[in-house]
């Protein structure tokens, strides 16, 4: 599984905040051989927060994941929390 080497974390939309919503936004994400982010799709989520998750998601930046020592692009499932503080 590819670590994370850039993490954004993601805005809290100010709708959502005001309605005080909180939640799990789960997101399908392609990485890149090159450990980019390139794909991102909501598999499940609140859709007050799931724009917000999806843009954090597509700055993100993995190590590159190697099949026979060779960068290949991997499919990764990945869950947002957002939480009111």
């Amino acid at each position: 599984e590819p670590r994370k080497l850039k993490n954004v974390p993601p805005a809290y939309p100010e709708a959502a905040r005001n309605a005080r919503i909180e939640g799990v936004v789960i997101l399908e994400c392609l990485i890149s051989p090159n450990g980019r982010v390139t794909e991102v799709k909501v598999l499940r989520g609140v859709p007050l927060l799931e724009e917000a998750a999806m843009d954090a998601a597509r700055q993100w930046v993995y190590t590159p994941t190697l099949m026979d020592g060779v960068p290949v692009p991997v499919v990764m499932t990945v869950t947002v929390q957002f939480a009111l503080t």
